[in-house]
């Protein structure tokens, strides 16, 4: 019985050791993808790298939401896998990598003008040059007669505009500066556009997740947020004027509407802008959001996992995104970008 004791004692030895061995050699193979920036597109992607990791559970992504500006730090610095960004990055920001980078569209998104306003439930109409205005501090009480008048029979209150911005660098904000530069030479004169930019008025959020928070805990707000923010946070938004003169809706079918404009002039590299794109039914504060990834991956099993989820991305990972409130890549603009995931070069393993 000793005996047996023992030989027992050791065979449980062995396979606690065998676990053990296993189970380390099990966490050596989960490989971390690092990548930080956009918050706008942050619910896809978290969605996207759950879904991933059940078809590839051997890659895992790190994500960070910290707006547009921190993915293109980032990614300038070579800190993270890869950046992400709203907003394409400018000339100098390209000069200032230490290698090509590729702009890859994932989805499209609107930006909405989402408010808080006591007792009013439904979609208020918003003209280009009221939002300017009120941006800019021109408009400052919600009774204005800009407002009044393109929301006849709405019992607007005489109540100060409390104005929300982002208070970090932001695709957001460069979606709808962008916007604003276009159809208001008097915003494009003092204001211009850009991922941060000195805001005549305003309190300031960080990241999208915050300006739905204080939009939704302060009376009397308006300010500007991804559609995916508006739905979860359950934030009022408005119709918007487009180049057409319609009061539009943010929804996939108008957000794809403003894709369509540029699907057949879009240029190679992908930095293009779709605000105020002309023709009826479009959406006008729409927007691709890019992954910005360096074509030359140094790193041969990183590289390899990153490509392998850019592929899926581009075809299973599109079916995920209505849901969401995004809307997926026009089929032209799917084989345009294999094109250019066919351009990334992978360093041979040693």
């Amino acid at each position: 019985m000793r005996h047996m004791r023992k030989r027992l004692f050791i065979w449980s030895a062995a396979i606690a050791g065998s676990l053990i061995v296993a189970t380390l050699a099990g966490a050596e193979k989960l490989l971390l993808i690092n990548g930080a920036g956009a918050t706008f597109p942050y619910p896809i992607y978290s969605k996207w790298f759950a879904e991933y990791a059940k078809v590839n559970p051997t890659v895992n992504f790190n994500y960070q939401s910290i707006g547009s500006g921190g993915g293109v730090r980032q990614i300038i610095a070579k800190t993270v896998d890869f950046g992400a960004s709203d907003g394409p990055m400018t000339t100098d920001e390209l000069k200032q990598v230490p290698a090509p980078v590729l702009h890859l569209p994932t989805v499209l998104g609107g930006v909405v003008v989402t408010y808080n306003i006591p007792g009013i439930e439904t979609k208020l109409n918003f003209t280009q040059k009221a939002l300017a205005d009120i941006f800019l501090g021109k408009i400052k009480r919600w009774d204005d007669a800009a407002l009044a008048g393109a929301n006849a029979g709405m019992p607007l209150p005489p109540q100060p505009i409390v104005v929300i911005h982002r208070s970090d660098g932001s695709g957001t904000t460069y979606i709808w500066t962008d916007f604003l530069s276009k159809i208001s030479s008097a915003w494009s004169n003092v204001v211009g556009r850009g991922k941060s930019v000195n805001w005549p008025v305003g309190l300031g959020g960080k990241g999208n997740e915050g300006v739905a928070g204080l939009v939704k805990q302060t009376p009397y707000a308006i300010g500007y947020v991804e559609l995916g923010y508006a739905l979860q946070n359950r934030l009022a938004y408005g119709r918007v004027e487009n180049a057409a003169g319609e009061f539009a809706e943010c929804t996939l079918e108008s957000v794809t509407q403003a894709a369509a404009s540029v699907v057949e002039k879009m240029p190679a590299d992908f930095r293009v802008s779709i605000t105020n794109a002309p023709g009826r039914g479009t959406y006008p504060i729409a927007s691709f959001t890019w992954l910005l990834v360096y074509r030359d991956q140094e790193d041969p099993v990183k590289g390899e996992a990153l490509l392998s989820f850019l592929k899926w991305m581009l075809h299973d990972g599109q079916q995920l995104v209505g849901p969401l409130g995004y809307a997926p890549l026009p089929p032209e603009v799917v084989k345009l970008e294999e094109v250019a995931i066919g351009q990334i070069t992978i360093k041979a393993r040693n």
